[in-house]
């Protein structure tokens, strides 16, 4: 037998040798041109640092030449830097290393807004109200001070202490806190609340690592108000792991149904499927989403769509149909990576076309409102006419992101510059604060339904927010507040801001909600024939 083998390995030898030679001259010659190309980027840098007639910055040469690199690759390919990277993991990690509280600058003035329950802050003593006047041995009381600073000084190593000095409001005497580092939670839940006896509202900004748990827990909690339908809120949430939109998507689905799949030329085909027996697989469903909706938000969304799960109501979503992976770099950055695309249960990839650069790409929004697609003209197709569909045979398109079964526009009757820049102007965002620090004493209410029914603060923030404008803006601001449109819209949001102060974002979401014309319209759609007519294709 070895004779044997040894006499096929004399036949084959001349034709084996030729190839390994060639093979190895091939590698070679790759080899050698890489690092050609590596060595003629370092000599020309070289060249302008030892050369160039001004003095010149190293690294940011190579990062210019990082970015044209990156340039020739799609938009979502993208260099983080080493003081970027920390901040982008944790909004993924659902938490940071950090003190424990929220806060919000008015008039110069650091004054905690919120103080995490049993957080380090809750422990050694900080109260709502509190201002920071120094954080260690830097003064953060004054003009021009940041939230980036301040965020900056309050995160650290955990279990690392941190000495804040704060003035607390009533008392002369300034106070001095040592705090002890620990990690604080980012949620990616915005709200979860009733809209009605039978439907429950769930908010997802981001899919980050606890996103399932939160909305696992949210979803438990909701049907055991009584939640029999649901609306999905994905609305501006960019997206993040895609991990966590299977997961949710397999709440909603049974039988193995295959949510997504996703391949690349160097990433074998891979499928997520529907596993675990889902809490909510047979409940009216809708999912709202927009033109802020991108990635594992389309994930969730089209598989929904797809299966004729649920209705998808608001307006076209981002397009982005394409998998990240992020690389550690040995100096401490990182390459976010385009890896793969992934595809829709019908077999749909909806990442748009960015075949006219990252600019024209990145300002699709604008494109989108000068033709009228977010504002009313329900007419624009998305990019690619490639026809799929769904189980009930229902028309869908590839390219351009996910378009709605039921379209709805921008509601413009809140669209006014004016009205926004009342309510989120500096002096608005005081007023509020000193009606809540005031009043603070008396605001007890059982709870949201109590608020709402018994609260009625509204014009007197808006008499104070009145009195701090100079004579000739408030002319202004009174002539816009005449159209009781604008009138009524701004007082309902002074109610949802303090009720964000007492309740968190579920008291601000209950009443801002109910003059949200795209969360009315689902509730309509829930409530009618329309949903099973949807769904099923008539």
């Amino acid at each position: 037998m070895d004779a044997y083998r040894r006499g096929r390995l004399k036949i084959w030898a001349p034709f084996l040798l030729p190839l390994v030679l060639t093979l190895g001259m091939v590698i070679g010659f790759k080899l050698r041109d890489s690092l050609r190309s590596k060595r003629r980027l370092d000599e020309i840098i070289d060249l302008i640092k030892d050369k160039y007639v001004d003095t010149v910055n190293n690294k940011l040469l190579y990062k210019d030449a990082l970015g044209g690199i990156l340039k020739s690759l799609d938009p979502h390919t993208v260099f983080i830097p080493v003081e970027e990277v920390q901040g982008v993991n944790d909004d993924l990690d659902g938490g940071f290393s950090g003190i424990g509280v929220e806060f919000s600058i008015i008039r110069d003035t650091i004054e905690v807004t919120n103080v995490i329950e049993n957080g380090p802050s809750a422990h050694a003593g900080v109260e709502t109200g509190d201002q920071f006047i120094k954080v260690g041995d830097s003064l953060v009381a004054g003009i021009n001070i940041t939230s980036g600073r301040i965020i900056r000084l309050l995160k650290g190593r955990q279990h690392s202490d941190i000495f804040v000095t704060i003035r607390r409001p009533g008392i002369d005497s300034l106070k001095h806190f040592p705090i002890t580092r620990d990690i604080i939670p980012i949620y990616s839940v915005d709200a979860s609340i009733m809209l009605d006896s039978i439907t429950g509202f769930i908010k997802i900004n981001r899919f980050s690592a606890t996103t399932y748990d939160e909305f696992s827990t949210a979803l438990k909690k909701l049907m055991a108000q009584g939640a029999s339908r649901l609306v999905l809120d994905l609305r501006d949430n960019p997206g993040g792991y895609l991990d966590a939109a299977t997961s949710i998507a397999d709440n909603f689905l049974d039988d193995n149904k295959l949510i997504v799949y996703t391949k690349g030329l160097h990433a074998p085909k891979t499928e997520y499927k529907a596993g675990e027996k889902g809490v909510f697989e047979s409940g009216r469903l809708a999912v709202l989403v927009d033109e802020g909706s991108a990635s594992a938000s389309e994930i969730l969304a089209g598989s929904i769509q797809d299966w004729d799960r649920g209705v998808i109501l608001g307006r076209r979503s981002f397009g982005k149909g394409l998998v990240q992976k992020q690389y550690e770099l040995p100096d401490g950055s990182a390459l976010r990576l385009t890896i793969a695309k992934y595809y829709t249960p019908s077999g749909r990839c909806i990442q748009r076309s960015f075949a006219k650069g990252r600019d024209a790409y990145m300002n699709d929004y604008e494109k989108r409102f000068e033709t009228g697609e977010l504002t009313g003209n329900d007419s624009i197709s998305p990019g690619d006419t490639m026809r799929y569909y769904t189980s009930n045979h229902r028309l869908v398109y590839g390219g351009g992101g996910i378009k709605p079964d039921v379209y709805v526009p921008y509601d413009t009757s809140h669209l006014s510059s004016g009205l926004y820049t009342m309510i989120y102007s500096p002096e608005m965002k005081a007023a509020i604060w000193d009606y809540f620090i005031h009043n603070r004493a008396k605001l007890k209410y059982k709870s949201i339904a109590d608020f709402i029914q018994h609260f009625d603060g509204q014009e007197q923030v808006k008499d104070n927010y009145l009195a701090m404008l100079e004579p000739a803006i408030r002319k202004k601001v009174i002539k816009e507040l005449s159209k009781p449109v604008n009138d009524d819209y701004l007082l309902l949001q002074v109610k949802a801001q303090v009720a964000r102060f007492l309740f968190r974002d579920n008291g601000y979401y209950a009443i801002s909600l109910k003059e949200d014309n795209v969360v009315n319209k689902a509730l309509e759609v829930l409530n009618s024939d329309q949903y099973s007519q949807l769904i099923s294709g008539k």
